[in-house]
């Protein structure tokens, strides 16, 4: 990266967003779901810094993908997580990079598969730009400018880590 990141610093300015976020909004118990992979391991911080009660979901979307015909089954494929109702309660959805608003799009389905939530608020680590889909971050991290053939991944999940790289042929037009 041209830039140094501190994501221990990064992760703590994000917490004080979301908790600026559900005061303004009155939200006292959300509960938070983190979208395999790196968006739960960003989840699992940011859970413990808020100090939330309620346990962490975790959701992995490959079924709900839109390009799963294209991609075929994914061998680390996992199940989904959510160790409690979401009828009714505020949810923070929590991912590493926004980028197509796709992995969103598929998410929000997993998550009425499962019930009628009261509110969704996104929560992202990196918001890169380039929307396909009409999405947009309640709270974000950093935003980056990124060239169409770099590609921004978080590695984790002990150091966490950003690193850009070039695409290579066959990541081109995944999310």
């Amino acid at each position: 990266m041209t830039q140094a990141v501190d994501i221990d610093q990064l992760l703590t300015d994000l917490a004080a967003q979301l908790k600026r976020h559900l005061s303004t909004h009155g939200i006292e118990a959300p509960l938070m779901i983190g979208i395999h992979s790196g968006g739960v391991w960003v989840a699992e911080r940011l859970h413990q810094l808020l100090g939330l009660k309620d346990p962490l979901g975790h959701l992995d979307i490959s079924f709900y993908r839109d390009d799963f015909s294209r991609i075929g089954m994914n061998p680390q494929v996992k199940p989904s997580h959510l160790p409690f109702t979401v009828d009714d309660r505020h949810i923070i959805l929590v991912d590493d990079v926004l980028y197509t608003g796709r992995t969103i799009r598929a998410a929000l389905n997993e998550i009425f598969d499962y019930g009628r939530p009261a509110s969704v608020s996104l929560a992202v680590l990196i918001d890169r730009g380039g929307r396909e889909l009409p999405i947009e971050a309640n709270i974000i991290g950093l935003k980056m400018e990124l060239n169409s053939g770099e590609n921004v991944k978080l590695q984790g999940p002990d150091p966490l880590s950003l690193h850009v790289a070039k695409k290579d042929a066959e990541q081109e037009g995944t999310v």
